[in-house]
């Protein structure tokens, strides 16, 4: 099987968990999830340890153990919606320029109108399945101890292998704790050493304290991640932290209010020297065999047999494409049997584009659909943009017609690239490295030729955040690269339903940050609100 942590996913029915419950904002909505992992049956040998090593990946990519749909890790939200991947997307996505939706669930307009509010079931799901991700870590972590592997009578061998899922475990608790410090600031904390579950609630940490706290792991994990690309597919390694180091220096200045773009180039940098290639034909990042590419540095993975969930790339191939047949859709050729007609652009995001003939990521169906959007819940406004699909580099359709094979890809070359680029610029690195790296990924952009070269009197931040955009569109970092241009929630850039007005307006600047939702500040004493909520 080409996902080999996947086959590990058959082996989740042997973890017991105990879910959050999301009902109303007088139960306990969003408490710190809890998450008994104390069998012995499950921690009884290295075997064991991989199927939960396998559950805490999988925490990104399912959303129960049971399939799709029945038996949700996080009650009282759809399943489907539940889904980490697919709610980080929305957060991340539906608030810009980039996407919009036409369905009425609950709370899914006020992402790109703009007014979500502490009670908002989607805020109080993307806040809980994050947490529960790093609860699923801090449990790992703490049945992994030296003192707890040799109490099981685990032999050294099988101890040492298990020290390396530590490893990756502490990475994967960074990668959601980095989520929690972009989109909510300042949340309650915890770690392995903190008790699951327990009477004392945990307390809340500042911007600037989980910032220190994510740089120290990162670090700290380096010497025990395995080389660039010596690790299974779909698992972390030292590429990987570097990656997600250069994304945290890069909004260092966002977070903590002081500059860290050298430190960013600088792991920029090391990525981009591991050994990773561009993809020649852009498309095929998104296909099902994106597993083959030599650009993706950490995917998300998914398989339309072994996680089937309605979030995901699921979501991203069935979400843009018509719920009913005509001429303009042919499901088939996404590699799917129906769409479910939601996603769509604004004309802001299109225009983007100078010349979409020349620029091959610039694919969208425009045939029956409006360019501008008079009412986002219609489905026909807006253009739609292909990029995912399930469905090979040749044209062969996944394995199920329902459940993408197609995985996310988290973190890519290109991006490193064009993060190097404006770290140069804004005075953390080298201008004529940063040009060419920016070149690279515009010949690539134009049909492997340097049509769409730049000069470097047109290398600026202006043009870099147009560039990131048009690079790295639907894969959840427009919110993150607005806020760090001061464009997110002001009048320096428009869109259209910016801020609930066809025109867009700007709105107040404490809108950078989601709520703590009202239920999780009901039941812990230690949390204190957003300012402007």
């Amino acid at each position: 099987m080409k996902k080999n942590i996947l086959r590990h996913v058959s082996a989740l029915a042997l973890v017991s968990s105990s879910v959050l419950t999301i009902t109303s904002c007088t139960d306990d909505l969003d408490r710190l999830p809890k998450y008994d992992l104390t069998s012995e049956a499950v921690y009884k040998d290295a075997a064991g340890y991989k199927s939960v090593l396998a559950k805490v990946y999988g925490g990104f990519a399912l959303t129960g153990s049971q399939g799709p749909n029945g038996n949700g890790d996080v009650k009282g939200i759809d399943e489907g919606t539940s889904d980490y991947i697919r709610q980080y997307w929305s957060a991340q996505e539906l608030t810009t320029d980039e996407a919009v939706v036409n369905w009425g669930d609950p709370n899914i307009q006020d992402w790109h109108l703009m007014n979500w509010t502490p009670t908002g079931l989607l805020v109080q799901g993307l806040y809980s399945r994050i947490l529960y991700e790093v609860t699923l870590c801090n449990n790992f972590l703490l049945e992994s101890t030296d003192a707890k592997l040799s109490s099981r009578g685990i032999n050294e061998t099988d101890a040492a292998t298990i020290r390396a899922y530590r490893a990756e475990v502490r990475f994967l608790r960074a990668l959601a704790y980095y989520h929690a410090l972009d989109l909510y600031g300042n949340v309650p904390f915890v770690t392995e050493e903190n008790e699951i579950g327990g009477t004392t609630p945990p307390t809340q940490t500042t911007r600037p304290e989980l910032f220190a706290f994510i740089e120290r792991e990162l670090q700290a994990i380096d010497a025990d991640l395995p080389a660039p690309r010596q690790n299974e597919y779909a698992r972390a390694d030292k590429a990987a932290a570097w990656m997600l180091l250069a994304k945290l220096y890069l909004n260092a200045e966002v977070y903590t209010k002081t500059a860290r773009y050298a430190d960013c180039a600088t792991n920029a940098k090391k990525v981009i020297d591991a050994g990773y290639t561009l993809t020649p034909q852009y498309r095929n990042l998104f296909r099902t065999d994106n597993n083959t590419s030599r650009e993706i540095i950490f995917p998300i993975a998914y398989d339309g047999r072994r996680t089937q969930s309605y979030g995901g790339t699921t979501f991203l191939v069935h979400g843009p494409v018509a719920s009913t047949s005509d001429r303009n859709w042919n499901p088939a050729s996404y590699g799917i049997d129906g769409g479910w007609g939601g996603l769509r652009t604004t004309s802001a995001f299109y225009r983007q584009f100078p010349d979409t003939a020349a620029d091959n990521r610039a694919k969208f169906v425009t045939g029956g659909q409006t360019l501008e959007i008079n009412s986002l819940i219609d489905f026909y406004q807006g253009y739609v943009p292909i990029k995912f699909k399930n469905v090979s580099s040749t044209g062969a359709p996944g394995s199920d017609l329902v459940f993408a094979d197609t995985d996310f890809p988290m973190f890519r070359l290109a991006d490193a690239y064009l993060m190097y680029a404006e770290a140069a610029v804004r005075g953390g690195g080298d201008r004529n490295l940063a040009l060419e790296y920016v070149n690279r990924v515009r010949t690539r952009a134009y049909k492997n030729t340097p049509a769409g070269n730049i000069t470097s009197s047109e290398l600026t931040l202006d043009f870099l955040l147009n560039e990131r955009s048009r690079e790295l569109y639907w894969e959840a970092t427009r919110r993150t690269d607005l806020i760090r241009y001061n464009r997110f929630t002001t009048r320096d850039y428009l869109w259209p339903w910016k801020g609930g007005v066809k025109e867009g307006t700007a709105v107040q600047d404490y809108r950078n940050l989601f709520p703590i939702p009202v239920s999780d500040l009901s039941v812990n004493r230690n949390l204190v609100q957003n300012p402007g909520y």
